[in-house]
This record gives C-alpha cells, structure tokens and sequence, in this order.
C-alpha cells in the first residue's frame, strides 16, 4: 500500500490518468477467501444514512483521495445511496466493517461497479481479489449487458491489475488535471 497520497504541488492540482474497464469473460475459478478470515459476512445496507455512507467513502477512499462525493450535499448523496437501482453492500469481519461495494444499476442495461475497496487496515490480506469477485457475480446476477469500472492512477498501485485479473478489459484512458481535493474546502 502507498504510504501516503502525493505531496501538494504548489499548483494545487494533480494529472490523474482515469482508465475505464469493462467485464469482459469473469475469470474463474474464483478466489478463495483467505484462511486467515475468519467470521466474514457481507451485507446489503437497505436505505443506509448519510453519515454510514460518508463513514466507509472517507474511510476507504481517503488515503486514495477519493473525493466526488465529498462535496455533494446530503440530500444529494441520499437520493443516490438510497435509490432502488443502488445496491451497497459492507463486507464485515467479526462484525467490523472491512470494506464495500456499490454497484450502480441506474442505467438500463448497465451495471457500474461505482466504488470498490477495503479499509485501510483489512488492504493486504489478499481480501481484494475475493471481494471484487464476489462484487461481479453480484452484478452479474442483474443479467447485464454490460458491467464496467474505472479507476485511476491515485488508487490503490494493484487496483488496475486487480480487475484485469479478474476478467475486465480497458476501453478508454483520459487524462485529467483536477484540484487536489486535500486544497479544498471539503476535504
């Protein structure tokens, strides 16, 4: 893992290369959920609050500096996180949460893994390759004619290979210069 986001640049922004993804053949056989997990569940969070939800974005996108949904109102995130074709789900071990996907069905057709990861103390217990497997047989599950995911280069170093591993297949790079979001007033 990174030990830290990069440093502040006097411009305040930073060039991020965004690369989009979609599934094409699921990889099997599926990763097995290491033996050293133990009491692991996972959880469709029905209508979950705000605060839960803002909750795992910090935690698991801060050190990744994730940062759209910072600045987006709370009404504005509840109508999201709350809408019927949003399906969050919190991996728990032993009852602590340990990570979550959101898979975003709003588009007919579509399946968008929207955000993916785990906290910070649950990265490098080889969770990832089990948890992003079971996310995609969860999309997969919508009958689909498309699941896609992008990430980019301030997300985690092994998440590109991760979901090539996996199956997915990369349709398009852009890159983009945005405001480093720890200058903002939102961070």
């Amino acid at each position: 893992m990174r030990s830290s986001a990069p440093p502040v640049h006097s411009s305040k922004t930073l060039k991020v290369t965004v690369t989009y993804l979609n599934l094409s053949t699921l990889v099997e056989p599926a990763p097995t959920i290491p033996s050293q997990i133990s009491n692991l569940t996972l959880l469709r969070t029905k209508n979950p609050t705000v605060s839960f939800y803002r909750y795992l974005y910090y935690q698991v996108g801060e050190p990744w500096l994730w940062y759209e949904r910072r600045g987006m109102s709370d009404s504005d995130l509840h109508a999201i996180i709350t809408n019927d074709a949003v399906a969050i789900h919190v991996l728990y071990i032993e009852g602590t949460p340990a990570g979550y996907v959101e898979l975003d069905n709003r588009v007919p057709g579509e399946v968008e893994i929207a955000y993916f990861g785990l906290l910070p103390e649950y990265i490098g217990c080889k969770l990832g390759p089990w948890f992003l497997y079971w996310a995609v047989r969860e999309a997969q599950s919508q009958s689909p004619d498309r699941i896609w995911v992008n990430t980019c280069t301030l997300d985690h170093p092994a998440a590109l290979a991760l979901y090539q591993r996996t199956g997915f297949v990369i349709y398009e790079r852009q890159t983009l210069t945005i405001w480093d979001p720890r200058t903002q007033p939102n961070w």
